[in-house]
């Protein structure tokens, strides 16, 4: 094969790719996770979460939080898509909420602000909300929100 056969190879590819994941996924999904803009671990936060999921999947979630608000929120996680996507979009969810609200945020909730989740990805949305309620219950163990989680 020549470059000219390759790239167009590449590019047949490609669309293919991006055909599949549009059957698969809303749109909201595949912007969420093709730019996860909370994609990241901040430094000195005041909440941390780590979670394994039952998939495999590890995600991690770090938070500040000041004057009874998130202020600013992170998430990484070594899973697929679906996973990127609940991430971020759920740490879009939570910031100016008190952690009280943000505890209230269930996977239901989630999915519907992604527009829907296949049946086989539903435990990545359960993992970022569970790897949050996590964080959160480290913020109030350290003392954070006086106990009011």
């Amino acid at each position: 094969m020549d470059k000219g056969q390759l790239d167009a190879l590449a590019t047949d590819l490609q669309k293919k790719i991006q055909d599949d994941e549009e059957k698969t996924y809303s749109k909201t999904v595949i912007r969420e996770y093709r730019n996860p803009t909370k994609f990241g671990i901040l430094s000195q936060p005041d909440a941390i979460g780590v979670i394994k999921g039952p998939c495999e999947d590890t995600m991690k979630i770090t938070l500040r939080i000041a004057h009874g608000k998130i202020h600013d929120a992170r998430f990484w996680t070594d899973g697929c898509g679906a996973t990127l996507a609940s991430g971020n979009r759920l740490l879009k969810m939570i910031i100016g909420k008190t952690p009280q609200q943000a505890m209230g945020i269930t996977e239901t909730q989630l999915v519907t602000a992604l527009g829907g989740l296949p049946q086989a990805h539903l435990h990545c949305a359960l993992l970022a909300v569970n790897t949050l309620r996590q964080a959160l219950k480290t913020y109030k163990l350290k003392g954070g929100g006086h106990g009011e989680l």
